[in-house]
């Protein structure tokens, strides 16, 4: 495992310190923990980003897509009842 160096202002250290001791951990652990949680979000949203950027080519490409007043519709719908019946894909171009 590789070592890496972190500078912290000293209140970002003491606020690091403070919040490792509330949670019963080592500072080192906090800091891990907090890098492990920032690394996973990143994924995510690049992930997320993704998914929207290969949604929208599909739509683009079919000219299909959901009136956003349906969409709401069903996921309010879906809430209370899991057999909702998704929106219909609608032609969007004139």
């Amino acid at each position: 495992m590789s070592t890496t160096s972190l500078q912290l202002s000293p209140e970002r250290k003491e606020r690091a310190v403070a919040a490792a001791d509330q949670l019963g951990i080592s500072t080192h652990a906090f800091m891990v923990g907090a890098i492990s949680q920032a690394t996973d979000a990143a994924e995510q949203r690049a992930e997320f980003v993704a998914q929207a950027q290969s949604a929208l080519a599909d739509m683009q490409e079919s000219g299909l897509g959901y009136d956003a007043d349906d969409v709401r519709t069903y996921l309010r719908e879906r809430l209370s009842n899991s057999d909702a019946a998704r929106p219909e894909a609608k032609p969007w171009r004139k």
